[in-house]
């Protein structure tokens, strides 16, 4: 694929769509669909030479025996979904003041220790540039509801066993699903 040109469709409240125009190897001319929080693409470069948009957190317990998830309403698909706590960055914030935040209002929790920072990654490649900064770390304090009328979230810890259960019966986001597999053990956690 040559990369050809960007042209801005719609600016929304909060994504903007774009389409983005690419010759293929046979020189046909493709147009791809996507969207973007960024109101301003114009070219290649600007498309993928972005800072992060979003963090997400994969905490657990001080013992590291429960890991925490929200059960959240999402409202694109229509249905509860789990998923780590997780939210955008805030013009002038870094990705470890984002997570204080996010996690304070999404949680009640205040963040203790962060032990890792993973290079940030891809939120939704098949149709959006977004992208997001996975920090890992522990939380403790006492779990509330969200801060946010605009958002039904209802965190909880869950327990290598309660993590079973769940990959088995409810709807997780692809990259909670993911990794609680492999946290509690991938064949542990294979569908029957």
């Amino acid at each position: 694929m040559k990369y050809k040109s960007i042209e801005k469709k719609y600016q929304g409240n909060y994504i903007t769509y774009y389409n983005i125009n690419y010759i293929t190897e046979n020189g046909s001319t493709k147009t791809y669909e996507m969207i973007s929080r960024d109101p301003e693409l114009s070219d290649l470069d600007s498309l993928h030479r972005r800072s992060p948009d979003a963090v997400i957190m994969i905490l657990h317990d001080k013992k590291g025996e429960r890991i925490l998830l929200n059960r959240e309403y999402r409202m694109a698909v229509g249905e509860w979904v789990y998923n780590f706590p997780a939210g955008l960055i805030d013009k002038g914030e870094t990705a470890e003041q984002a997570a204080e935040r996010e996690l304070r209002e999404e949680t009640g929790l205040h963040l203790v220790e962060i032990t890792d920072i993973w290079r940030e990654s891809y939120s939704a490649v098949g149709f959006s540039n977004e992208k997001g900064i996975v920090i890992l770390g522990t939380a403790e304090g006492t779990i509330s509801g969200s801060d946010s009328e605009m958002e039904e979230i209802k965190a909880a810890w869950y327990t290598k066993d309660e993590i079973r259960t769940l990959l088995r019966e409810k709807t997780f986001a692809a990259r909670t699903q993911a990794y609680c597999a492999l946290w509690c053990g991938r064949s542990a956690c294979a569908l029957d």
